[in-house]
Protein backbone atom coordinates (compact mmCIF):
# COMPACT_ATOMS: atom_id res chain seq x y z
CA UNK A 1 0.00 0.00 0.00
CA UNK A 2 1.47 3.42 -1.51
CA UNK A 3 0.38 6.12 2.04
CA UNK A 4 1.48 9.83 1.03
CA UNK A 5 3.61 11.83 3.68
CA UNK A 6 5.21 14.69 4.07
CA UNK A 7 8.36 15.01 6.50
CA UNK A 8 9.66 17.75 7.78
CA UNK A 9 11.34 16.25 10.41
CA UNK A 10 14.80 16.29 9.03
CA UNK A 11 14.84 12.58 9.90
CA UNK A 12 14.47 9.66 7.64
CA UNK A 13 10.98 8.33 6.45
CA UNK A 14 9.65 5.69 8.74
CA UNK A 15 10.30 2.34 8.17
CA UNK A 16 9.84 -1.21 9.11
CA UNK A 17 12.47 -2.57 11.58
CA UNK A 18 11.91 -6.34 9.59
CA UNK A 19 9.99 -7.73 7.29
CA UNK A 20 7.43 -9.02 9.13
CA UNK A 21 6.88 -5.75 11.47
CA UNK A 22 3.22 -4.31 11.81
CA UNK A 23 4.50 -1.07 12.93
CA UNK A 24 6.99 1.64 12.00
CA UNK A 25 8.25 3.69 14.92
CA UNK A 26 8.26 7.15 14.91
CA UNK A 27 11.27 9.85 15.87
CA UNK A 28 10.59 12.90 18.17
CA UNK A 29 11.03 16.07 15.84
CA UNK A 30 12.14 18.56 18.92
CA UNK A 31 14.59 22.27 18.55
CA UNK A 32 15.62 21.27 22.20
CA UNK A 33 15.62 18.25 24.45
CA UNK A 34 12.11 17.52 26.53
CA UNK A 35 12.16 15.96 30.02
CA UNK A 36 9.21 14.50 31.09
CA UNK A 37 8.53 14.21 34.64
CA UNK A 38 7.47 11.27 36.49
CA UNK A 39 3.31 11.37 36.19
CA UNK A 40 3.92 14.43 33.28
CA UNK A 41 2.36 13.86 29.99
CA UNK A 42 3.56 16.21 26.98
CA UNK A 43 2.58 16.38 23.44
CA UNK A 44 5.53 15.19 20.96
CA UNK A 45 5.62 16.65 18.03
CA UNK A 46 7.18 14.20 14.72
CA UNK A 47 7.05 16.46 11.54
CA UNK A 48 5.52 13.74 10.21
CA UNK A 49 2.27 14.62 7.72
CA UNK A 50 0.02 11.83 5.84
CA UNK A 51 -3.06 11.11 3.45
CA UNK A 52 -4.62 7.88 4.39
CA UNK A 53 -7.02 6.20 2.09
CA UNK A 54 -10.54 6.08 3.00
CA UNK A 55 -11.55 2.82 4.89
CA UNK A 56 -7.83 3.04 7.06
CA UNK A 57 -6.26 4.71 10.07
CA UNK A 58 -2.94 4.65 11.71
CA UNK A 59 -2.59 3.77 15.49
CA UNK A 60 -0.23 4.98 17.42
CA UNK A 61 1.61 2.79 20.25
CA UNK A 62 3.95 2.48 22.65
CA UNK A 63 7.30 1.22 22.26
CA UNK A 64 7.67 -2.48 23.81
CA UNK A 65 10.93 -1.51 25.45
CA UNK A 66 10.34 2.23 26.27
CA UNK A 67 7.36 0.62 28.72
CA UNK A 68 9.46 -2.08 30.31
CA UNK A 69 12.59 -0.44 30.62
CA UNK A 70 11.68 3.39 31.42
CA UNK A 71 7.98 3.46 32.52
CA UNK A 72 6.77 5.36 28.84
CA UNK A 73 4.20 4.54 27.29
CA UNK A 74 1.43 6.28 24.90
CA UNK A 75 -1.17 7.62 27.35
CA UNK A 76 -4.30 7.43 24.44
CA UNK A 77 -3.37 4.15 23.75
CA UNK A 78 -3.75 3.19 20.73
CA UNK A 79 -4.24 7.07 19.71
CA UNK A 80 -6.27 7.07 15.99
CA UNK A 81 -4.88 9.06 13.04
CA UNK A 82 -8.22 9.15 10.77
CA UNK A 83 -8.16 9.25 6.84
CA UNK A 84 -8.99 12.73 6.74
CA UNK A 85 -6.89 14.25 9.04
CA UNK A 86 -4.21 16.33 7.71
CA UNK A 87 -2.46 18.09 10.75
CA UNK A 88 1.28 17.10 11.67
CA UNK A 89 1.53 13.66 13.58
CA UNK A 90 2.04 14.59 17.80
CA UNK A 91 2.22 12.17 20.25
CA UNK A 92 0.98 11.55 23.90
CA UNK A 93 3.91 10.28 25.79
CA UNK A 94 3.49 9.93 29.60
CA UNK A 95 6.17 9.24 32.11
CA UNK A 96 4.87 6.47 34.62
CA UNK A 97 8.27 5.82 36.22
CA UNK A 98 9.81 7.75 39.16
CA UNK A 99 12.43 9.16 37.40
CA UNK A 100 13.14 12.25 34.94
CA UNK A 101 13.18 11.15 30.82
CA UNK A 102 14.82 12.99 28.60
CA UNK A 103 13.89 12.86 24.90
CA UNK A 104 16.30 13.51 22.50
CA UNK A 105 15.59 15.53 18.79
CA UNK A 106 15.02 12.27 16.58
CA UNK A 107 14.77 9.47 19.37
CA UNK A 108 12.00 6.61 18.71
CA UNK A 109 9.42 7.31 20.78
CA UNK A 110 6.03 5.19 19.46
CA UNK A 111 5.38 3.07 16.61
CA UNK A 112 2.82 3.50 14.46
CA UNK A 113 0.51 1.00 12.59
CA UNK A 114 -1.50 1.37 9.31
CA UNK A 115 -4.73 -0.98 10.09
CA UNK A 116 -8.50 -1.08 7.88
CA UNK A 117 -11.35 -0.60 9.30
CA UNK A 118 -15.23 -0.05 8.47
CA UNK A 119 -18.03 2.09 9.68
CA UNK A 120 -20.68 0.13 11.47
CA UNK A 121 -24.48 0.83 10.67
CA UNK A 122 -26.69 0.30 13.55
CA UNK A 123 -29.74 -1.48 13.33
CA UNK A 124 -31.94 -0.93 16.52
CA UNK A 125 -33.46 -3.52 18.15
CA UNK A 126 -35.65 -4.90 21.00
CA UNK A 127 -33.53 -7.49 22.34
CA UNK A 128 -30.01 -9.31 20.85
CA UNK A 129 -29.89 -12.83 20.51
CA UNK A 130 -28.67 -15.48 23.23
CA UNK A 131 -25.12 -16.58 23.72
CA UNK A 132 -23.74 -19.46 26.48
CA UNK A 133 -21.61 -16.13 28.08
CA UNK A 134 -25.25 -13.91 28.40
CA UNK A 135 -24.01 -10.66 29.77
CA UNK A 136 -20.95 -12.27 31.74
CA UNK A 137 -18.41 -9.96 31.89
CA UNK A 138 -15.28 -9.06 33.80
CA UNK A 139 -13.11 -12.06 34.99
CA UNK A 140 -16.96 -14.16 34.55
CA UNK A 141 -14.14 -17.50 33.01
CA UNK A 142 -12.19 -17.36 36.46
CA UNK A 143 -9.39 -15.68 38.07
Amino acid sequence: MKIKIVNCSGHALPEYATVHSAGLDLRANLDERIILKPLERKLIPTGLFIELPVGYEAQIRPRSGLAIKRGITVLNSPGTIDADYRGEIRVILVNLSSEDFVIEDGERICQMVIASHVQAEWVEVEELGSTNRGAGGFGHTGV
